[in-house]
């Protein structure tokens, strides 16, 4: 019998395609997260179509999209507007993130650490320590971001990543309403040196305990500072 002499196909490589919608909705998600749209605010298709350079079409697609992720407000007969995010908002922000986080802290300490996982959060707290020397506040919440961000993606959980990007984002237009408040809490860099020493020991009670009470720190601080730029 006649051997087939036709070589196998190469396995195909995936090509990555980012739709022009996606990209729009990268955009405005940026200028959400960095103020640039401020709480309140509308948002018209027309007018971010053209400052964008696209048609009407991505714009509408990205909105909805934002919309489904909490990060805009759709108001029937009025438009989509940035959220106006107060007290109950913020409960329940970092209700969602402890819930997140602490199972992420749960797998990364009662598994092998990730390579570079620990050296990283050292130097982001280093770094975050270096920005509140300096008052660089918009660093010193990057960096806050990234540390969290960074034990997250060591959990391995796409899905758990999924959700932490929404409320983290979410988090993000919470700091944005107080712009003008007062610096960030200055013992935050020792609350983090503190997690991150703990993330790479194996007390999961103990580490979960400090996440508990950072996070209602943050909680209480959050929520004075709301109150203080809406007087």
């Amino acid at each position: 019998m006649p051997h087939d002499s036709t070589p196998a196909a190469p396995s195909a490589t995936p090509v990555r395609r980012t739709t022009l919608a996606a990209q729009v909705v990268e955009q405005i998600r940026s200028r959400l997260l960095t103020g640039t749209f401020p709480p309140g605010s509308q948002l018209g298709e027309a007018e971010l179509a053209e400052s964008l350079g696209v048609s009407r079409g991505p714009v509408r697609e990205a909105l909805a999209r934002l919309v489904h992720e909490g990060l805009l407000l759709s108001e029937p007969h009025r438009g989509v507007f940035v959220p106006l995010l107060g007290e109950a908002d913020v409960l329940d922000i970092y209700y969602a993130r402890e819930a997140l986080e602490a199972a992420a802290f749960r797998r990364v300490i009662t598994a092998p650490r990730p390579p570079g996982l620990l050296s990283a959060l050292d130097e982001t707290v280093d770094e975050l320590a270096r920005a509140t020397r300096t008052g660089d506040w918009s660093k010193v919440a990057d960096l806050d971001v990234r540390f969290h961000s960074l034990v997250i993606e060591a959990a391995g959980s796409p899905r758990l990543r999924r959700m932490f990007d929404t409320v983290i984002a979410e988090t993000r237009l919470c700091l944005n309403l107080q712009a003008d408040a007062d610096p960030a809490r200055l013992d935050l860099v020792d609350e983090h040196r503190e997690l991150a020493r703990l993330i790479a020991g194996d007390d999961v009670a103990a580490a979960l305990a400090t996440l508990a009470q950072h996070f209602e720190e943050a909680t209480v601080t959050v929520r004075n500072r709301l109150r203080a730029v809406r007087r």
